[in-house]
């Protein structure tokens, strides 16, 4: 009894901080694949999150042909919670790898930053942001719907 009453409150809690449509998201700052921090800002229009591996090459598939700045033109975001990757192949392999890749990783080491937006694991969730508010949310489940809706975005 006591441990579902404590799965409970921990659900409740969890949707507590989950944003919401109409709620401004709170800045928060980590670093990317280089070792650079990126802050959110008022300027960011998406916010891409995808909570795995899986998550993260769908992205990559969709951005594959697609040239450096990509993104940043759109601006658009990318999240990737790693918090479950190895420490040492994320030192070793996986890290030293996206820095080849050509648009920006924001590296979500503890997943305390992903956590706040919830979705399907194996999905990449679009966060439509209006200078900090969240507007809308859909998510992706593969790398030809996330390409094409990125198209459709204005370049700055």
């Amino acid at each position: 009894m006591r441990i579902a009453l404590v799965l409970l409150l921990s659900a409740l809690s969890m949707q507590a901080f989950a944003a919401n449509i109409g709620e401004r998201l709170t800045p928060w700052t980590l670093q990317d694949q280089h070792d650079q921090p990126y802050t959110l800002d008022t300027q960011t229009r998406v916010l891409l999150v995808a909570r795995n591996m899986d998550g993260s090459k769908l992205v990559k598939a969709a951005l594959e042909n697609e040239a450096k700045g990509y993104l940043e033109a759109r601006n658009v975001v990318f999240l990737a919670d790693v918090q479950r990757m190895p420490s040492l192949i994320g030192k070793f392999i996986a890290i030293p790898a996206m820095r080849d890749y050509s648009y920006r990783v924001v590296l979500d080491r503890d997943g305390s930053i992903a956590a706040n937006y919830p979705g399907a694991e194996e999905k990449v969730l679009w966060l439509q942001l209006d200078n900090g508010t969240l507007v809308s949310q859909q998510e992706f489940a593969t790398a030809e719907e996330l390409r094409g809706a990125l198209e459709k975005l204005p370049v700055q």
